[in-house]
């Protein structure tokens, strides 16, 4: 098939797939016509794996690209280059559950040819592009931290570093480091809007010093065992000159961990940078009974005061009032919201 605006090149598949299609598209940066394309792990779509079939758009597209992925387990890294904007993966199945795309890299993990994975680069899934939608399916990293002992156990299921990304519908499971709100730089702001969607780990297993929005949906806190300390939710490294890091709005807070044994916060300096000042604001928020009563402590010799940590008329067993818990007042709250979050320079608003 061939229009004026793109250019779809079909070939058959191979004996092993009997009626599956390869496809290569290409698509021109005038073009107008939206493309989707099929992914089955069972080979009845246009290609079996993710990553194949986001390696087949063209570099630079200028149209909007759906991948639909019918249910099943995709094992392999799945990597959105930033040279691929406007593309959509959608999970085909009635729950996020039904489609899952899933790796096990840990950061001290040796990599083929040697070197370690390091935190940033052991996500499952690389979303590099702007404007990206992720919706109704799980990614995941299930390195099995019983089963090994290294040094460096963070596994990222997760690793935004596109600008205008959408998560919606989405389940992000893992244990320490789980979900990597990235940027480029100390001066580049990117946004990440996550909607209705499910989040787990232990330690640390929401970060970076990108901005994000969290609106309704859980954030699940797994435990680690412990009587007294069952790991942080957040570690916020948002530059002193951004406005604003992490808004958790209208959301739930859950754990299977003894009450008041796991923290809302800490406060990440990476390489020691004194101009991280996270910044994290609990709005709205159904708090569970694990959440400790001095919620923020220290990191790495940073102290959490020097942050921007606050709550902002949250609600539940765990959502208590002490000179350990800034509340944020009212006449502030006016300028965090989830627009102001998320507008930017160029007045984006995908709130809906």
């Amino acid at each position: 098939m061939m229009t004026s605006s793109s250019v779809l090149r079909w070939c058959s598949g191979t004996a092993a797939a009997v009626g599956a299609l390869a496809a290569t598209v290409v698509l021109t940066p005038s073009a107008s016509a939206a493309v989707t394309i099929t992914v089955a792990a069972d080979g009845s779509g246009n290609f079996r794996s993710v990553q194949a079939a986001i390696d087949s758009i063209a570099a630079n597209n200028g149209v909007p690209v759906t991948i639909n992925i019918k249910p099943g387990t995709y094992r392999g890294v799945v990597t959105i280059p930033a040279t691929k904007p406007h593309l959509t993966l959608a999970g085909a199945g009635g729950t996020a559950g039904q489609v899952v795309i899933v790796e096990g890299h840990a950061s001290g993990q040796t990599k083929p040819g040697g070197g370690t994975y390091g935190t940033s680069g052991s996500a499952s899934v690389f979303v590099n592009a702007n404007d990206t939608t992720i919706r109704n399916l799980t990614m995941a990293n299930d390195f099995n931290e019983g089963a090994n002992n290294l040094d460096a156990e963070q596994a990222v299921a997760v690793n935004t570093s596109g600008d205008r990304v959408q998560l919606d519908n989405v389940r992000i499971l893992g244990n320490q480091d789980t979900l990597l709100v990235n940027a480029p730089s100390t001066s580049a702001v990117r946004r990440l809007y996550v909607r209705n969607s499910y989040v787990e780990g232990d330690v640390d297993f929401i970060f970076g010093r990108g901005t994000m929005v969290f609106q309704n949906g859980t954030v699940h806190s797994l435990t680690r065992g412990s009587s007294s300390n069952n790991g942080y939710l957040t570690a916020a490294a948002t530059d002193i000159n951004n406005k604003f890091g992490f808004l958790f709005w209208g959301t739930t807070l859950t754990s299977n961990a003894p009450a008041k044994t796991v923290y809302l916060g800490r406060p990440w300096h990476p390489s020691g940078d004194v101009n991280a000042r996270g910044q994290v604001l609990y709005r709205g928020v159904t708090m569970g009974a694990h959440i400790r009563n001095d919620p923020w402590t220290d990191m790495s010799g940073f102290s959490w005061k020097t942050a921007r940590f606050a709550e902002y008329s949250s609600t539940g067993a765990g959502a208590v009032i002490n000179a350990n818990r800034p509340q944020m007042s009212a006449s502030t709250a006016t300028q965090y919201t989830p627009t102001a979050y998320l507008a930017g320079t160029d007045g984006w608003n995908p709130i809906r």
